[in-house]
């Protein structure tokens, strides 16, 4: 008997911890934390200890195919993986030159293993990057922009050195990342207070110090309450507001009308619990991190929640300080080279996006990077600011991420090439022209990958195992398309040759990975101060009016406005994460299925009584155009106004044995729901829907 360990990272989910896997005879037996990696003390999450389940999944593709039959009846022709990328390739060069070169749409996950396939998109020519962020982050990301000048990740979150940690739209305890919990567990059990404000008592309510179960939407009214206290009672750090905000005396002026009272008639939290917390946070300063949010595509004013946790932290200090969101640190900020980038190679494609970003009146001030793709499908319907018909949809599944997945369709009706890169089934890959079956991360090398951060370091995913199916790591596809476009720059016979090239005049060499996987390029924390600079706005400063929000009709000071109350009868629909799945990508696999097959619907126990509903029971929930089984979980700790359920299922395809008609899919209860989308951050509003629940 043979046995290795493979030091690599994990992609069950994505945050991509590093991992180390126990190879036995040449087959995947056990993955755990990588016991050399910062933070991770060789723990893992329930999803990452699945990853051999995803390996050895005979539900997953195995080998390219080609539709034979209309999209999403299940009909496909298997070809060899030359079929696929000559028919692929063939497809995008005829679309590309009867249509423009920016006619081609993509979007992916993001993450840190862009930048090989970004090259690609570059070397053909269209301006199209997307990314699933409009589903996510990117009401976050936005806010830091309109505030900083910079993005979300200009930020790191030193929950390590923590004094007062708050959780607002951030699960940290059930979306799990590794490092990031045990950080924070460690701070707690040295003192660090935790508060949680949420529609429901999550796992990281248990936990902390104070829970406000606030009324659903009402968290830009929650945290305007908070300002007004910070400011009134003058909790701020004085000097870091004289010397580093801009425009605090409009701040002042502006909360003066949100007081904790009416807050407390608003939010359902109570002036004298606001008011002490604002205290707490002041005992705390600079050391508090009030997280800015993770997944904020909730609310029509999510954006407005994020920015005014940004100016919260300002007002505190916490910005560049020890234990609250220092500056992100990336390899040239410690002296360090970072990796050469593919994209380097070829220009920036000059065509205007089609989702409008960053041109379209409106839409100047949102982050051009990877764009708003549901705005990209408006385009593709309209065909302005021009057609849009092939689209590459890379390790994202549009159909389950937003809402009304059968409306979603009819928007790729004009789109006549969808290709679908995948390592798992899905709702978008059922509906594909051609699938692409990429290895899963087990069977894989990858590019190396930069983690920025208090201390900067390069990893590197390395291949644990051999393929078990006919399937390709994802620089062997891109490299195979961009063979057949020329782009001879892209064209690689293994990875070896792509790792060299990134570390060419870093200094690091790729023996240095050998040990541990990791190369740390500092040898300390490095915690950059405030300074002439550190702020990428046009005054220097923490800025409480963006200049380039207001350009395009939109207020940086927004009056709040209250949110929509349930029809009498019925519930404001809520999803959410737990640490046994990722979305809907995990439902399917066999050890994590049964662990948990089937999400189930927190109702309020006086709503429940009313409705003669005891907990276990199985009720139906139902919108305009769906309704599901699921069973009930009543409870004191959800808000009344809301039901909650864990996103991502009652999978209907039938290649997915397992999670095929189990549970609730949240996403199916949103009609037309792409439509609603906040038009400061750019996201899409997915929990602006109502429901009924009957037994």
């Amino acid at each position: 008997m043979s046995k290795e360990y493979v030091k690599s990272i994990c992609g069950m989910c994505s945050v991509r911890c590093p991992i180390e896997v126990e190879v036995v005879d040449g087959k995947a037996e056990y993955i755990q934390g990588n016991p050399d990696a910062p933070g991770i003390m060789g723990s893992l999450c329930p999803r990452g200890a699945a990853g051999t389940a995803l390996t050895y999944d005979e539900e997953r593709p195995q080998y390219p195919m080609v539709r034979t039959g209309k999209r999403g009846e299940g009909k496909w022709k298997q070809v060899s993986w030359d079929e696929a990328l000559d028919y692929v390739a063939d497809e995008l060069k005829r679309i590309q030159e009867t249509y423009g070169k920016d006619s081609v749409l993509f979007s992916d996950r993001g993450g840190p293993f862009r930048d090989f396939y970004r090259a690609f998109l570059r070397g053909i020519g269209t301006a199209n990057y997307n990314n699933h962020d409009s589903a996510c982050a990117r009401n976050v990301q936005n806010a830091a922009l309109s505030v900083f000048g910079f993005g979300r990740k200009g930020v790191s979150y030193d929950l390590k050195n923590a004094k007062h940690v708050i959780l607002q739209q951030r699960n940290i305890f059930e979306a799990v990342n590794v490092a990031e919990v045990n950080n924070l567990l460690n701070s707690m059990a040295d003192g660090c207070k935790l508060s949680v404000i949420d529609i429901r008592a999550n796992v990281p309510a248990t936990k902390s110090d104070n829970f406000f179960m606030i009324r659903p939407g009402t968290d830009y009214g929650f945290n305007l309450a908070v300002i007004n206290v910070i400011i009134n009672e003058e909790l701020y750090d004085k000097d870091f507001v004289a010397n580093w905000v801009e425009d605090f005396d409009l701040l002042k002026d502006f909360v003066q009308q949100y007081t904790p009272e009416w807050a407390e008639e608003e939010t359902g939290i109570k002036a004298d619990a606001i008011r002490d917390f604002c205290r707490q946070l002041a005992e705390a300063a600079p050391s508090i991190l009030w997280h800015p949010g993770w997944m904020t595509a909730r609310y029509n004013d999510s954006f407005y929640m994020s920015r005014t946790i940004y100016i919260i932290n300002s007002l505190m200090g916490a910005i560049g300080a020890k234990g609250g969101l220092p500056f992100m640190n990336k390899p040239g900020d410690v002296g360090a080279k970072g990796l050469n980038s593919f994209m380097n190679l070829y220009p920036k494609p000059e065509g205007k996006r089609a989702d409008g970003v960053g041109w379209m009146e409106g839409r100047k001030h949102f982050d051009a990077g990877p764009g708003l793709v549901h705005l990209a499908y408006e385009a593709a319907v309209e065909e302005e600011p021009y057609p849009v018909k092939a689209y590459i949809c890379h390790r994202h599944d549009p159909l389950m991420a937003y809402p009304d997945a059968p409306h979603v369709k009819t928007l790729w009706d004009n789109i006549e090439l969808l290709v679908v890169p995948t390592f798992s089934w899905s709702d978008t890959a059922w509906n594909a022209d051609v699938v692409l079956p990429i290895s899963p991360y087990l069977e894989r090398d990858d590019t190396i990958m930069t983690k920025n951060g208090p201390k900067p370091a390069f990893q590197i995913r390395k291949r644990a195992v051999q393929p078990v199916y006919d399937t390709k790591a994802i620089w062997e596809i891109y490299s195979g398309l961009a063979k057949r476009f020329g782009l001879e720059e892209l064209v690689y016979e293994n990875i070896e040759d792509i790792w060299n090239f990134q570390l060419d005049g870093t200094g690091v060499s790729l023996s240095d990975f050998d040990a541990t996987g990791i190369v740390s390029l500092a040898s300390d924390p490095l915690f950059k101060p405030v300074k002439e600079g550190s702020f990428k706005t046009p005054s220097g400063k923490v800025q409480m009016i963006d200049a380039k929000l207001e350009a395009d009709g939109l207020l940086s000071l927004k009056p709040y406005e209250s949110p929509e109350r349930p029809p009498e009868g019925k519930f404001r629909i809520t999803f959410g994460r737990c640490a046994l799945h990722t979305q809907g990508h995990t439902v399917n696999n066999a050890l994590l299925f049964e662990r948990m097959p089937e999400n189930i619907l927190w109702i309020n126990t006086k709503r429940a009584e009313e409705l003669g509903i005891e907990n276990d029971d199985y009720v139906t929930v139902s919108s305009v155009d769906y309704s599901s089984k699921i069973r009930a979980f009543v409870t004191d700790f959800v808000h009344p106004e809301c039901i909650f359920m864990i996103h991502g299922f009652d999978h209907k395809l039938p290649c997915e044995s397992r999670a095929k008609g189990m549970g609730a899919a949240d996403n199916l209860l949103l009609s037309k729901g792409i439509k609603k989308w906040d038009k400061g951050g750019g996201a899409v509003a997915m929990q602006e829907h109502f429901v009924s629940v009957s037994k």
